[in-house]
């Protein structure tokens, strides 16, 4: 049954009966350089606001709206520009749809909280806080946000390259890479509670592909329901990336059965939210495992 916590933060909105499927969290890219090639940074208002109900009428529960890439070689752009990109679609969208429970996928400060001020209740950091010192004080403050904390142990400057799968973070491999994520994640929630953030204001993302071996990754997946131990809602964020192109020899636009099974083995192990590209598919995987596992 979905974590107590995400439910009373973040399931009321929904008003359905809290029960074993995960939470899905629809992916709107506003950028130019997206891995996935669905950038909406020069799209039309009206196309971004058709993404987001598309998204929403296919069962997303939440909209995770960003404006800068991570993709491995992705050039960092400064607050102002990330402002400009993702704070107009955040309003639009919480005035077009005011139910829909929305995300901003950012790093720094400055654009979490004008994104809480719009209409967003979820701030989701790659860094967990770590980038911008600024961010644990801006969510402290909004005491009905919500901040997802990610593992990152991906260096900027160490990307590899494949004519097929394209590029990724390179990696250490570890001997326990979950053993390796939960210390670390423990180091940060222990910093951002320090800071005035709550505990039940977090989620935990393992940070699949940021700096993991392909083998580590395929454990963290399988591995997932370890992080249980915290107590928070986990996040699994793992929809076309590379080390499923590593793992099926393909590129990133046939990564769709890859990304739905991913999601299928998450949700049999604990992951109370799946951030994905293809909600149609991947919502349907997802109630059929449920009525069958329910049955």
């Amino acid at each position: 049954m979905i974590n107590d916590i995400l439910h009373n933060k973040i399931a009321h909105k929904l008003k359905r009966e809290c029960h074993n499927e995960s939470f899905i969290m629809g992916i709107l890219n506003i950028t130019d350089d997206s891995f996935s090639n669905d950038g909406l940074a020069q799209a039309a208002s009206s196309k971004i606001l058709q993404r987001a109900e598309d998204f929403l009428q296919a069962g997303a529960d939440i909209l995770d709206i960003g404006g800068e890439s991570t993709r491995p070689g992705a050039l960092i752009i400064s607050a102002e520009q990330e402002y400009q990109r993702v704070i107009p679609v955040i309003d639009a969208i919480h005035h077009h749809f005011p139910e829909a429970i929305l995300s901003v996928d950012t790093m720094k400060a400055r654009v979490a909280e004008a994104a809480l001020q719009a209409g967003a209740s979820i701030v989701n950091d790659v860094t967990a806080g770590a980038h911008d010192p600024d961010m644990a004080k801006i969510v402290a403050d909004n005491k009905e946000a919500v901040l997802v904390l990610m593992h990152h142990s991906a260096r900027y400057d160490a990307v590899e390259k494949d004519a097929i799968v394209g590029a990724s973070y390179q990696a250490v491999p570890q001997d326990d890479i979950i053993a390796c994520v939960i210390q670390q994640l423990q180091t940060r929630i222990d910093a951002v509670c320090k800071a005035g953030v709550r505990r039940e204001q977090l989620i935990l993302d393992p940070g699949v592909g940021f700096g993991k071996t392909l083998n580590d990754n395929l454990r963290i997946i399988n591995q997932l329901d370890r992080l249980k131990e915290f107590s928070l809602p986990i996040l699994l964020g793992a929809s076309r990336k590379s080390f499923i192109g590593k793992t099926l020899d393909n590129v990133v636009d046939d990564r769709l059965i890859g990304s739905v099974v991913v999601a299928l083995v998450g949700q049999m192990r604990g992951a109370d939210i799946i951030r994905v590209h293809d909600v149609a598919q991947t919502k349907q995987a997802l109630t059929m495992l449920t009525a069958i596992i329910d049955s």
